[in-house]
Parts: C-alpha cells; structure tokens; sequence
C-alpha cells in the first residue's frame, strides 16, 4: 500500500479515537478492528456488537474498518493502523511466513456459509460434471482454491481436469458467471440462495458437508497490540463470544443487522439463519484436528513449502474464562 494512503488511515484513526464516544462510565479503550470484506454474514457479529452495546459493556471502544481483502488487512495490522483483524484460517500462513500477527481465537469452524454455485444454464448436476470445466476463484492460494481442490480430490477429479480463474470480488465473478466466462464459483450461501431464487445459478455442494474439521476464520492480533493491549483484546474476546451468545438468543434483531450490511434480504438470511449459525464458535479454542487440516492446506496451496508448527501462529492466553454469557 502506498505511504500516502498509510498517512491517511493513520489520520483517520487518530481523528476516530479523539471523537470515540464511551458507553461505560470509566473510559473505554478503544480497538481499531478491521475486517477484510464488509457485506458477507461472516462478519456480521462485530456489527451485532457494537451495534448492541456489547462491546461497549465490556470497556471496549471498537472502531471498524472495510479493507480489501487479507493482504491489505495484514499490512494495517503490521503498520499498527489496527489492533485486530478478522480474517480466514488460510491466513495463519501469514504468521508463519513472519508476520508479527497472531491468531487470538478461532471465529468459525467448518465452512456451512460456503457453496459452489454453478451457472443455471450448464448441465451440472453432480461434483463429477466439473471435470472440464472452469470456476472462478477469489485469488491464488484462497479459502475459494483449497475448497475447489478439496472437492476434487475427494471427488477423484484431477487438478488439471478444472481450470480456476482468479477475478476477486464476487461482483467480478458472478458477472463472469452470468455471461458464461466461468461455469461456476464458490460464494456464500445466502447470496447463492438469492441467486437461485433470481434463477441465475444453482447450488451444487455446501463445502461445510465436505470438510468437517476446519477452520474458516480467525481472530487475529498484532504482536504489539498483544504486548501493549492485552487486557482489551481480552475484553474484545469477551464481548465478541457474548455476541455470539446475543445472535443465538435474538434471532430477528441479528436478522435485521445483517440483512442491512449484507444488502440481501431478510426473509432469505431467517431461513439459511439456523444452518449457519452453529460455524461460529463458543470459546474461541482452536481445533487441533482442524489446524492439522489448515497446515496441510499451506503446502496444498502452495503458501510454503513445508507444514509449519502451528502453535507458534496462536495463543488461547486472551480468550475469557468460562462464565454466564451476557444476554
């Protein structure tokens, strides 16, 4: 990124902590979290949050910024413009390539929020009907890749046998999927719904039925707002898991939030709502069956040469104690 626009996020953060309100009667100290997509359900919780108060009832000031995907979202973290990031479990491999990041709790489990879409228009029916056809990915080495190449090696379909084309955004491969670019992408469930009630695509495999032990998303921390923060990314934790306890518990207020961030409808989020929701965790502890899985996905995808140790790109030392979650 270029040092102009550094300067300018920079500025940007210094004027938000100057007019951050508080919502508790000590000062609340404030966190820049940022999140690397800003309309998909995955990251509606830090919304539902602050939204709700519930970081705030924690003596937490969360201040969220939209990034452009993980690689930016690395270097904020990096450059010390954000504290926190919310990202995939692919990008551990980030902390292993030396990153001063590290994962503070796992977000999501299995990926239930994600499917492969195909055009309505072509005759396929069955993972098998893939071979010799081309989907669209968001870039090299994403969550999109590993799941296409999971598919397929469970399925027995070789690597050569489906051409991945890397567009980015979903807007970018969606319209490459209606005029018949690429014959399918993986997107997020509720999209892909609405899309299949539009009668553009049609949803052939929830990658959550495929990979059972995995890890979508992260937590992550900068090494320095570890050392210097520590008791705020542990009250951020805190209220983050409480948040997840709010969706369980308020369903139609979540609905609302969400369906206003992710611009799809609400009556499209209620009926996929109770299928998605359990991919969030309840204590942020990472699956050691799970991070087995995503090491292998580094080598897979070809991130680094070789599996790393992966205790040394998480800490479980901030997650909350056990407790009565607040309502």
């Amino acid at each position: 990124m270029k040092k102009g626009l550094w300067c300018a996020l920079a500025l940007l953060v210094s004027a938000q902590a100057l007019l951050g309100g508080t919502a508790v009667a000590a000062p609340a100290e404030t966190l820049n979290v940022g999140e690397p997509q800003a309309t998909v359900f995955d990251f509606v919780p830090l919304h539902i949050g602050v939204d709700k108060g519930i970081f705030a009832r924690h003596g937490v000031d969360v201040k969220i910024f939209d990034l452009r995907g993980a690689a930016e979202q690395q270097q904020a973290m990096i450059a010390g413009a954000i504290d926190i990031g919310l990202g995939s479990g692919p990008a551990m491999s980030f902390s292993a390539r030396g990153a001063p990041v590290k994962g503070v709790a796992e977000m999501a489990s299995k990926p239930l929020v994600m499917v492969l879409a195909v055009s309505a228009k072509e005759p396929i029916k069955t993972p098998a009907d893939l071979k010799g056809k081309t989907i669209s990915i968001a870039s090299p080495g994403s969550i999109t890749e590993w799941m296409i190449r999971e598919l397929q090696r469970q399925q027995g379909i070789p690597q050569d046998a489906v051409k991945l084309i890397a567009l980015g955004a979903n807007s970018a491969q969606m319209a490459a999927l209606r005029t018949g670019q690429v014959d399918g992408m993986p997107i997020d469930i509720f999209s892909a719904t609405k899309y299949q009630r539009d009668g553009f695509v049609r949803i052939l495999v929830n990658f959550g039925d495929i990979q059972p032990h995995f890890i979508l998303h992260v937590i992550f921390a900068s090494d320095q707002a570890i050392a210097k923060k520590p008791d705020a990314i542990r009250r951020f934790l805190a209220g983050w898991f409480d948040t997840i306890q709010y969706m369980h518990t308020h369903k139609d207020e979540s609905i609302k939030i969400a369906a206003d961030m992710t611009k799809i409808p609400a009556d499209v989020i209620a009926t996929l709502y109770a299928q998605v929701l359990p991919m969030f965790t309840s204590d942020g502890h990472f699956d050691r069956q799970a991070l087995e899985v995503l090491a292998k996905s580094f080598v897979e995808l070809k991130l680094l040469p070789k599996q790393p140790d992966m205790s040394t790109l998480y800490t479980e030392a901030l997650l909350p104690k056990p407790r009565q979650a607040q309502k």
